[in-house]
């Protein structure tokens, strides 16, 4: 186990760096000037020429590029062009509500997907069946915004049952719980479709193997076959597709927490781009790719305690 991490962990390593580097060529090729946004829009030309070679903007790319690469190995990642706080600070005040955001969207959707597949596997052509599946298309198949909009008009708007526009403070608190809700369920919806589908394909799979006709052929419950015997196996291409699905609900939660008004790190990188924030928008790349490598690598851990084989390898 221990090997397993300490490995994912050196691989982690060039893949931050490629994050690194494709951050900041994009931060280069975007428009604005950050010599521009810091001194406003009314300075005059020489006010921004001092101020670009102060920020050394008029160095070779690859010179630049390295000195914020040792800035970052150093824990600076600069200050905001707009607030003037620093990067950390910024990025602190907002990881804490994103991940109560993929907290509060996981724990039910994970599980409400896993039993929506096994069911209908288990229930395979029939009524249930069809319906499972026709619910795991349309969340699929509808795009987050549209899912967002059409649970604010409903359930904020029409019936006023929760907010819709902010944070109401931690998720332990009524406030923070009521505030989470439509945001998690927004992000749920189309977590759910691929879980309950990989789920239903997994299980229809191990069902058919010598194991599971070997316990059934002992006398065992069919209930005790598919919980013991069959979905402990068929989770393990579903915990791939919850691992790849979860870096897609990162971007998901962009465009969740900007219609949202939620102070996360998406509207943050989403506010840091349109206001040309370039160290801001560099930080929120970075952590973005820092919580992806975390949740592929929890991906391995949970491969190791399914399949033990895996740490073998």
């Amino acid at each position: 186990m221990i090997e397993t991490i300490v490995n994912r962990l050196i691989l982690s390593v060039p893949v931050l760096f490629g994050v690194l580097l494709l951050g900041f060529v994009l931060v280069q090729v975007a428009p604005g000037d950050p010599a521009r946004v810091l001194a406003g829009p009314q300075a005059p030309p020489e006010v921004v020429a001092q101020i670009r070679e102060r920020m050394g903007l008029d160095d070779p790319l690859f010179v630049q590029f390295f000195r914020y690469l040792g800035r970052v190995a150093e824990g600076d990642f600069g200050r905001s062009l707009i607030s003037n706080k620093t990067v950390l600070s910024e990025l602190g005040a907002a990881i804490g509500p994103t991940a109560e955001l993929m907290l509060a969207c996981l724990i039910w959707s994970i599980p409400l997907g896993i039993a929506m597949g096994t069911l209908a596997a288990v229930w395979r052509g029939s009524l249930l069946d069809r319906a499972i599946m026709a619910f795991s298309v349309a969340g699929v198949s509808l795009p987050i915004f549209f899912i967002c909009l059409v649970l604010i008009q409903l359930l904020g708007v029409q019936w006023r049952l929760l907010p819709f526009i902010g944070r109401g403070g931690p998720l332990w608190t009524v406030d923070g719980l009521r505030h989470i809700a439509l945001p998690a369920l927004s992000l749920g919806l189309i977590f759910i479709g691929p879980v309950a589908r990989m789920t239903r394909s997994s299980v229809l799979e191990v069902l058919r193997l010598d194991h599971v006709r070997t316990a059934r052929s002992k006398g065992l419950t069919e209930r005790r076959v598919i919980l013991r015997h069959g979905l402990r196996n068929a989770l393990i291409p579903v915990v791939t597709l919850v691992g790849l699905q979860a870096g897609y609900l990162l971007g998901g939660a962009v465009v969740t927490e900007t219609i949202f008004s939620y102070p996360g790190i998406g509207r943050l990188a989403v506010g840091a781009i349109l206001s040309s924030d370039f160290p801001l928008a560099q930080g929120t790349i970075l952590i973005l790719a820092l919580a992806f490598i975390l949740i592929n690598m929890i991906v391995d851990v949970l491969y190791a305690l399914l399949d033990p084989r895996v740490q073998k390898r």
